[in-house]
């Protein structure tokens, strides 16, 4: 058993969204009251596996069926993979604070980065080397078209730490563009700590991008699809989809196979504005309102409620 399966076995690869929630990313969205806090409870047994959760009180806890042991975390948005997690908080209001804590098998923390801004993803490659989240330097959603994202890496092998991709050389279509409108977010990891994709904003449209870390290139490979999550086993990505222009109702959820370039929708007809998780290849897991969802992968089924009160889902295995 690897060290981080022992302590942290806390949050793995896949279930996220993002980890995030699906109640938009606002300072509301990511400081909600009304839930029983867990910030007492006690810690979850270091070898534990299973998944985890982010309460509504702000605290990482890992969710049993209906029951929850702490961690001691408070993040607003978190996961991790093999010996690494991130914890993204935040502080102020009129001038909010984020800050990324990467952490150790142990949960300590190894490095901190500050920026301004306002929490909105993160995510951890499969081998735990690289680290990467977005925060809202400007606006706090991506409903509409006044916002800016500032997406930072952190390769953890080299102690290398990227303030901002915006500087990767951008091919849309195959062809080297300069845009000085260009937004990154939604970074998600390949298991060669080497390939990544994302979404950038750029002209009024989205793409989804496949990144070279070594070279530094990012290529677009598909309009319209945001928040990108790669399947466990590498071959899809569950994805938020544009279906129409209203600011409340924008996304649906789709998978893309990135073989044969095949999208399905997924069977949640509600909107999604989160960077869905996988639960395993199978299954995928997201934030809608207060609750964590999970839905089949192959656009079977339904939605089923996995937890309440409750966001950032990241499923941890041994």
């Amino acid at each position: 058993m690897t060290p981080m399966t022992k302590r942290i076995a806390l949050v793995g690869s896949a279930a996220l969204v993002l980890a995030f929630v699906g109640v938009g990313y606002s300072l509301f969205a990511v400081n909600r009251d009304g839930a029983p806090s867990h910030a007492e409870a006690a810690v979850a047994p270091a070898t534990d596996a299973g998944l985890y959760v982010r309460g509504t009180d702000g605290y990482v806890v890992q969710q049993d069926g209906q029951d929850r042991s702490g961690t001691g975390l408070e993040c607003s948005r978190f996961y991790a993979a093999a010996d690494t997690a991130v914890c993204v908080s935040i502080e102020g209001s009129l001038k909010p604070t984020t800050t990324v804590s990467v952490r150790d098998a142990d949960l300590t923390e190894e490095q901190t980065f500050t920026y301004s801004g306002v929490p909105s993803r993160a995510r951890v490659s499969p081998s735990g080397r690289m680290v990467a989240w977005t925060v809202f330097v400007t606006g706090d959603n991506y409903a509409g078209t006044n916002f800016s994202t500032r997406t930072g890496m952190y390769d953890r092998e080299k102690d290398f730490l990227v303030d901002s991709i915006e500087g990767l050389q951008l091919f849309i279509d195959g062809q080297r563009v300069h845009r000085v409108d260009a937004n990154y977010w939604g970074v998600t990891f390949t298991d060669d700590d080497n390939t990544f994709y994302a979404t950038v904003s750029t002209g009024g449209k989205t793409y989804l991008v496949q990144g070279d870390y070594e070279k530094w290139t990012a290529h677009t490979v598909r309009e319209n699809l945001e928040c990108p999550s790669l399947s466990p086993d590498g071959t899809r990505l569950v994805f938020k989809k544009r279906v129409n222009d209203s600011v409340d109702d924008p996304w649906r959820l789709y998978v893309l196979d990135l073989a044969t370039m095949e999208e399905e929708p997924l069977a949640e007809d509600r909107n999604v504005d989160d960077q869905a998780a996988w639960l395993d290849d199978d299954t995928v897991a997201y934030a809608v309102g207060d609750d964590v969802w999970s839905v089949p992968a192959d656009g079977s089924g339904k939605p089923v409620r996995i937890a309440e009160n409750a966001s950032s889902p990241v499923m941890v295995s041994r």
